[in-house]
């Protein structure tokens, strides 16, 4: 076993049993243009979109996805590999979904998105514990309660408050990854319309990004934490 993966194994057993997660911590490495994919991952029977890619490797999968391997073209916009559709950079498209009053307004979320800001040519999402490589992001997605811990580790250092940023869509490929890597701070997300309508997050469940670099000292809080302040919380 190499380092890195012992390393990133302990992670997520450690994440898994301190947090009580009820599935798998999942990993996200963005593969830039001209760079080489880490072995082991496989490439999917067909296409998905990246949120479906994350809800999968919650479940155990290890997944490579080039760019011909995305069917949401506005999430692989969000992460590099592509350019906006027309109709989404306009605002069109979510329009037509009815949350949103005006072609105007679905514009402006648009407008408003952290997007990476440099080209990749696909992603790597497989769950942490099996990450042979560094990953860019650690997503956890559970209960409140679960990722509530996550703000005391936001916050712990020099305290203030946790800031979100999140909108009624793109919850996994901005809100949960590319808003953690580009903002080197975690972010939280209550799910989007994609993932509510294509995979399995369940009506209670939120979404959490965490930059990788940020893991190990993570980790390390939540295990004085959990002879702490979570010993002490209710956590039914």
């Amino acid at each position: 076993m190499s380092e890195i993966l012992n390393a990133n194994t302990e992670y997520a057993k450690k994440l898994r049993s301190i947090l009580q997660l009820r599935s798998e911590p999942v990993a996200v490495k963005l593969i830039r243009e001209g760079a080489e994919y880490p072995e082991g991952p496989k490439m999917p029977e067909s296409q998905m979109s990246h949120c479906q890619a994350v809800f999968r490797a919650r479940g155990g999968e290890c997944i490579k996805m080039p760019l011909d391997m995305h069917n949401c073209h506005v999430g692989a916009a969000v992460l590099g590999m592509t350019d906006t559709p027309n109709k989404v950079a306009s605002g069109e498209f979510h329009a037509g979904v009815g949350i949103h009053d005006s072609v105007e307004a679905s514009k402006n979320m648009i407008d408003d998105r952290i997007l990476i800001p440099y080209k990749t040519s696909g992603e790597v999402v497989c769950p942490l514990k099996n990450a042979d490589f560094v990953p860019d992001a650690v997503i956890i997605i559970d209960v409140p309660e679960r990722i509530y811990w996550i703000v005391g580790l936001m916050t712990a250092e020099k305290g203030g408050r946790a800031v979100i940023s999140t909108a009624p869509f793109q919850c996994a490929c901005e809100d949960i990854t590319a808003v953690p890597i580009v903002t080197g701070v975690p972010n939280i997300s209550f799910g989007c319309f994609g993932c509510r309508k294509k995979t399995d997050m369940a009506k209670d469940e939120l979404a959490c990004g965490i930059p990788y670099g940020l893991i190990p000292g993570y980790v390390a809080r939540l295990e004085r934490y959990s002879q702490g302040p979570i010993s002490k919380a209710k956590r039914d």
